[in-house]
């Protein structure tokens, strides 16, 4: 280690005793600070940190106290067992969404086609392509910026996705139009006036992903609308929601001509997902 220390620095320790942090978090932002892993952490336990390394520390400190989420401070986040990286631009992969990606995988053909909407890091298309290499993987957004970060991912952990930067639908290859056997998006679908959106880690992630500034209902109305002309005859149409929105996306559903709509819970028990399939010729 840098012999180069403040004299009255303390310990790593006492750092992760006395940060004002959940003890793994100040762990994971020691080790981004140091470079060093979670054993080498315990090994230099009684050690105090080089100048350097003190104020990384104290520079990531700060952003976490302040309340930055830890993915954007860490610049990654693990999703479906894989580090996808995150910004800004994109939100946060959350746990709750890898049930949508299981639902996806369930109903996906061998060499099946399916597009991502509102793709933002890439985690959704990205799980798919890698969990299914057979398959036709298509992935949009509207953001340039969200798009930069999902494609850098498919690099990074080796997923051939075809990227595509527009507003929904817009983004659609016409080619494709009616070979689709999935569409899958997590919308934004949090109400305009939902008071989460001012709190934790909602505070720092784009408003536009969260939020369709109205009911929460207008973006899922647009895809259940759009998507039976770009599914094949018995293709699914999978959509994450809020956990009391489960009722309003299935009537959304059958409105538009879909079948089999069902609504399936997270680990938690909540309402996480509804999917309806497309009869239609």
């Amino acid at each position: 280690m840098n012999d180069k220390t403040f004299p009255d620095m303390n310990t790593i320790d006492q750092l992760l005793r006395h940060s004002g942090l959940p003890r793994l978090e100040a762990r994971m932002l020691l080790e981004a600070a140091t470079g060093y892993n979670h054993a080498a952490l315990l090994m230099r336990g009684d050690e105090c940190l080089s100048e350097n390394q003190a104020a990384q520390w104290q520079q990531l400190l700060a952003r976490r106290l302040a309340g930055e989420p830890m993915a954007y401070i860490l610049g990654h986040r693990e999703f479906y067992g894989r580090p996808f990286a995150t910004t800004p631009a994109t939100l946060i992969p959350r746990p709750e969404t890898e049930h949508l990606v299981e639902a996806a995988l369930a109903r996906l053909p061998n060499n099946g086609k399916v597009w991502d909407l509102g793709t933002g890091s890439g985690a959704i298309a990205v799980t798919l392509a890698c969990e299914r290499p057979d398959a036709t993987v298509f992935a949009s957004d509207i953001s340039p910026d969200a798009l930069a970060v999902a494609a850098a991912n498919a690099v990074e952990l080796g997923a051939k996705v075809q990227f595509a930067c527009g507003s929904w639908y817009q983004a659609f290859p016409e080619e494709q139009t009616g070979l689709l056997d999935v569409i899958v998006s997590n919308p934004p679908y949090i109400e305009a006036d939902d008071p989460h959106l001012i709190e934790g880690d909602l505070r720092f992630e784009p408003q536009n992903a969260l939020t369709d500034f109205a009911d929460g209902l207008s973006a899922i109305r647009m895809l259940a609308e759009g998507a039976g002309e770009r599914l094949q005859a018995g293709g699914w149409l999978l959509m994450e929601h809020g956990w009391n929105q489960g009722a309003a996306v299935r009537q959304i559903l059958r409105d538009n001509g879909f079948s089999e709509v069902a609504t399936e819970q997270d680990l938690a028990g909540l309402d996480r997902l509804t999917l309806g399939r497309w009869l239609l010729a």
